[in-house]
Formats: C-alpha cells, sequence, structure tokens
C-alpha cells in the first residue's frame, strides 16, 4: 500500500508540471516581447543621452559666456512707512536670446536701468522676504527687459546679487 500512495504522488507531480509548460510556452513570447522593448528603450535612451563628446557639452558654455551682459552693480533704497533706510543691493547679468544682438543689449543698458529704478524704488522689505520673490522680481524685470530691448531679446535673467542691508 505504500508504494501505491508513492506513485500516487509521482503521477500528481507529472500532472503539475504538464499543466505548468503550456503556461511556460504562453509566457514566454511575453517575456521575450518585454525584453526586446527594454532594449531598444535603452539603446534609444543610450543614443539620445550617453553619445555625446565632451566637445559637444563645452560649446553650450562657451555660447553662454557670449550672450551675458553683466549689468552694473546697483545699490537702491526701498520703500518703507516706518522711515528706517533699507537698502538693496543687486547685481545680475542678462541672458540675450541672440549673441549677435550684445552691443546692441549693451548700448541700451542705461534706457533699461531707467525702466527698473522705478519698479526697484517701490519695492517694500515685505515684498523680498519668502522663496517666491526673487521670481516675481525677476519675472517684472524680464517684463521691462522686453519693453527696452524686444520681445524675447532676453532669455533670462542671472541674479548675482539680492541682498538687503
Amino acid at each position: 500500500m505504500a508504494s501505491t500512495s508513492i506513485d500516487d504522488d509521482a503521477d500528481d507531480t507529472d500532472a503539475e508540471i504538464s499543466l505548468d509548460t503550456p503556461a511556460r510556452k504562453k509566457r514566454l513570447p511575453l517575456i521575450a516581447g518585454a525584453a526586446a522593448a527594454l532594449l531598444a528603450v535603452s539603446g534609444g535612451a543610450y543614443y539620445m543621452l550617453g553619445n555625446r563628446s565632451a566637445a559637444h557639452e563645452e560649446a553650450p558654455a562657451a555660447d553662454l559666456e557670449k550672450a551675458l551682459v553683466d549689468v552694473p552693480e546697483m545699490t537702491i533704497s526701498l520703500h518703507t512707512s516706518d522711515g528706517r533706510p533699507h537698502l538693496l543691493k543687486l547685481h545680475f547679468m542678462l541672458v540675450a536670446a541672440n549673441p549677435k544682438a550684445i552691443e546692441g543689449m549693451r548700448a541700451k543698458l542705461p534706457l533699461y536701468i531707467d525702466a527698473l529704478q522705478p519698479f526697484l524704488h517701490e519695492l517694500r522689505p515685505e515684498d523680498l522676504n519668502g522663496s517666491a520673490a526673487i521670481f516675481r522680481v525677476k519675472e517684472e524685470m524680464l517684463s521691462r527687459a522686453s519693453g527696452v530691448f524686444g520681445d524675447a531679446a532676453v532669455k533670462d535673467i542671472l541674479v548675482q546679487d539680492l541682498i538687503q542691508l
């Protein structure tokens, strides 16, 4: 009788193996397709991102340096209600959209500084508190830059110093 139960267990194992084999055959194309898709995506990512040389990476940095216009440091008195003097030290650079237009931008720089003065003098110390303050100031500076230099002439403003004294 003991031999009969062993044979019954062996038959059950064979039945389980034979049931799993068709399921494995159905999963094989699915796994192969997923592996092929993974290889295709990683190959595409390598082609798009990983195949850059050092010369390609240095060129944009050199172009960026040519596209910068340094605005002289300004010290501005802030508008206060209590009568105490508050000063703002501001130094920034303009990023020109077209590096060939740098000389024209430098010629118009006094007009841009003149356009900024009313805005900067009306700032209150409370306007410069918080993490979003620099973004609001940069947004207004970009708006005034488009008025002086033309639309889309300035890509960005790089704030070097923004210090309340």
